[in-house]
């Protein structure tokens, strides 16, 4: 018998943007039979094993609408996933949130899995009686904005055993007394590792502070944990650093796999922390700046506008009102639309922005990996088969230009009747 090849499927099923993808591909892990009658297997699928022996994580969160993904859901929806019962631990390893906007980012998820690769390289478990006594990880919420009833289920989610609130009743920015929480923190529970993330955010500077109050010297730059070692980031991140391991290490982003094949029980730690230092900072609250001054990889509410705006003016006014970061295709940027530091891809800049609205672009190769982190894409365009409308959560298949003025003459109705309009 002579299996003959079907060209169209063979690249719907290399194309995991097309709408018919899914159908192809399954079952899952297998996609096509080739001309010598082998299987092939579908590499970007998650969780697939290279040769490397590397396995492929899901960095966006399960909002991309593929066939491996969409698979994923399907089997935990049918399967629940594992749970993990530690009733007394034996130890424990602490994992300090950023938590900015109230919600555990990607570097979060990242921390606790690092904080999993210390507790089993140290505690390897045998039987489910030794998982009973093993070392428990606690996340311990220091951010104002986080609603712990909210956080728990995404910590089970996420591999934390234990949490412990220790966030402020305001919304000050107080990392001195931060870190004397944690500090007293550590003299009840003692934990083997405190880690932190090193972002600008309240992770490095706490984590420096807190370090200091331990009389300890941190770990920072934190890329890998390999035998029993840590791997460092050096010389403006040109040159690994090897350290041994510390009693507080703040760790870079994606320095390990995140928690996905288990949830943890995630019970309260009790804790009494009473903190009465005075504070030699003074937060005069959050101050105003132009959404434009703020870096595209850095910023969380992103327009972004392509080939499809034909007038400019409204998109600028439209960015203006809705207090979002410009940024733009690389088409737009050759065309002198926009400036070069506001092309957005893999050409250009990554972003990782919680929402992103793409006006008038179509998804060239090259932007759809610049955004590739981004929580929610909107798209709005005339084209309801183009790659950006089927990777977006929301599309809105109309004129950009139209979408604009309305929305535009909606914020300006808004301003003038002093009520906030939500989107």
């Amino acid at each position: 018998m002579i299996l003959r090849r079907n060209p169209r499927l063979e690249w719907i099923a290399r194309n995991r943007l097309h709408k018919d993808h899914e159908w192809v591909c399954a079952p899952r892990g297998t996609s096509l039979t080739g001309p010598n009658g082998i299987l092939r297997k579908f590499p970007h699928d998650i969780k697939f094993t290279g040769p490397n022996g590397i396995k492929r994580i899901d960095r966006l969160g399960g909002s991309q609408t593929s066939s491996h993904t969409a698979s994923r859901t399907r089997d935990e929806k049918a399967t629940p996933l594992p749970l993990v019962v530690i009733e007394y631990p034996s130890s424990y390893i602490g994992v300090i949130l950023d938590a900015p906007d109230g919600k555990l980012t990607e570097h979060d998820k990242d921390l606790l899995g690092f904080a999993h690769q210390l507790k089993q390289s140290q505690h390897q478990r045998v039987d489910h009686e030794s998982e009973r006594q093993a070392v428990a990880v606690v996340a311990i919420i220091v951010s104002p904005y986080v609603d712990s009833n909210e956080l728990i289920q995404h910590l089970q989610l996420a591999g934390a055993d234990r949490y412990v609130d220790l966030a402020p009743n305001d919304e000050s920015y107080l990392p001195e007394n931060t870190a004397e929480s944690v500090s007293k923190l550590e003299k009840q529970v003692i934990f083997q590792h405190l880690c932190f993330a090193d972002t600008p955010l309240m992770g490095a500077d706490v984590g420096r502070r807190v370090a200091a109050k331990l009389g300890v010297r941190p770990t920072a730059g934190v890329w890998k944990y390999k035998d029993n070692q840590l791997i460092c980031r050096g010389a403006a991140g040109k040159t690994d650093i090897t350290r041994p391991l510390s009693k507080v290490i703040i760790a870079l982003a994606q320095c390990a796999e995140p928690i996905d094949e288990q949830q943890h029980q995630c019970i309260a730690l009790s804790a009494d922390i009473q903190n009465s230092m005075t504070t030699h900072i003074t937060d005069l609250g959050n101050a105003e700046v132009n959404p434009n001054d703020i870096n595209l990889s850095e910023a969380s509410f992103i327009l972004s506008g392509g080939n499809g705006i034909a007038d400019w003016d409204n998109f600028h006014k439209a960015a203006e009102l809705l207090g979002a970061t410009e940024g733009a295709s690389r088409v737009a940027v050759d065309n002198g639309h926009m400036p070069r530091e506001r092309q957005v891809g893999a050409t250009g800049t990554w972003v990782s922005a919680k929402v992103y609205i793409a006006v008038g672009i179509s998804g060239a190769v090259q932007h759809m990996q610049g955004i590739g982190q981004c929580e929610k894409i909107i798209a709005i365009n005339t084209d309801e088969g183009c790659d950006m409308v089927k990777r977006a959560d929301l599309s809105v298949i109309i004129d950009s230009d139209t979408v604009l003025s309305a929305l535009i003459s909606a914020l300006d109705e808004s301003a003038n009747l002093a009520q906030p309009v939500h989107f």
